[in-house]
């Protein structure tokens, strides 16, 4: 079976479908690509399928900031335009005009 193209993008805000958190997303996987351990640890129930993009977040709620591994399934864009404050993010991005987020470019390319 072909990957699915993704739907979201590297620098975009997304929230999660079901849980209060949102991010900024900096890495996507083809297919699920995390470890077994972590699968299992998920509720059989809301287990998504593996064969669909996954997304690595620089995740936020009301509480704390972490990095989240989250299925597409389960996230759904966050068009709000409030900024994020996850403590990595101006190491990785830089704010568009528009409220999105751009990979900053790594030093010595030309």
């Amino acid at each position: 079976m072909e990957p699915r193209l993704a739907k979201f993008r590297i620098g975009q805000i997304v929230k999660h479908r079901k849980f209060s958190f949102r991010g900024v997303i900096f890495d996507v996987d083809p297919v699920f690509a995390n470890t077994e351990e972590w699968w299992e640890a998920i509720p059989a129930d809301t287990r998504p399928s593996k064969d669909q993009p996954f997304y690595h977040l620089l995740a936020e709620n009301t509480e704390t900031e972490y990095i989240a591994y989250v299925s597409e399934q389960n996230l759904v864009p966050d068009d709000s335009g409030a900024p994020l404050r996850h403590p990595q993010l101006r190491a990785m991005f830089e704010r568009q005009p528009d409220g999105g987020y751009r990979l900053r470019q790594s030093g010595g390319a030309h």
